[in-house]
């Protein structure tokens, strides 16, 4: 799979971006695209639509860092960043812009291919915990909401806490909707209603 991986690579230095252009043809990259300009860099990167973008900086100042890292946070790729300097808040700002990997000191061919890797492998750790974080906000909201339609059922038809589910439940199914959608709507047409 790694080979068939889009590859954008930022540096406005043509001699540092060809040795790691280098590096990735060597290990089997050959779709390889290389950047010297950044300005309208994100504008490029929406038009190259790369799988991974490499950013070799080398004495990247705090607004370049700054720029990069809002680059970072809106294409939402795996980035590896090389630099050849760094300081502790750079190096923060950095991962609470997303990016994947954060090299300090230099940049060799052959470091190339596994930071790339490495990269590749925590926007992906990233971005499944991001979704299971997600996943798991939704399902809460949905329960609350569920619960507090339940209640409204109860209290308006007398009924049990398990008849109300089974009610909302044969709602949903008849309507072909989900649960929490049903739920939600009836918790709003309560609201509506003034009678919370």
């Amino acid at each position: 799979m790694s080979a068939a991986l889009s590859i954008l690579v930022v540096d406005e230095n043509r001699a540092r971006a060809a040795i790691i252009e280098d590096g990735l043809r060597e290990a089997g990259h050959s779709r390889v695209e290389v950047v010297t300009e950044t300005a309208g860099l994100v504008r490029r990167i929406e038009t190259l639509n790369p799988d991974v973008i490499v950013l070799d900086l080398e004495n990247p100042n705090r607004d370049q860092l700054e720029h990069f890292f809002q680059v970072s946070r809106s294409v939402q790729r795996p980035i590896a960043m090389f630099v050849d300097r760094s300081d502790t808040a750079s190096i923060a700002a950095a991962v609470d812009a997303g990016v994947s990997a954060y090299i300090v000191d230099g940049l060799k061919k052959e470091r190339v291919k596994p930071i790339l890797d490495m990269a590749i492998s925590r926007f992906n750790a990233f971005n499944r915990l991001t979704r299971e974080l997600q996943d798991a906000r939704t399902e809460l909201a949905d329960r609350k909401i569920i619960d507090r339609a339940k209640g409204i059922l109860m209290k308006a038809k007398n009924l049990d806490e398990e008849s109300a589910y089974r009610l909302l439940r044969k709602t949903a199914m008849n309507e072909n909707r989900r649960l929490a959608d049903v739920a939600r709507g009836l918790v709003s047409a309560h609201s509506l209603l003034g009678d919370d």
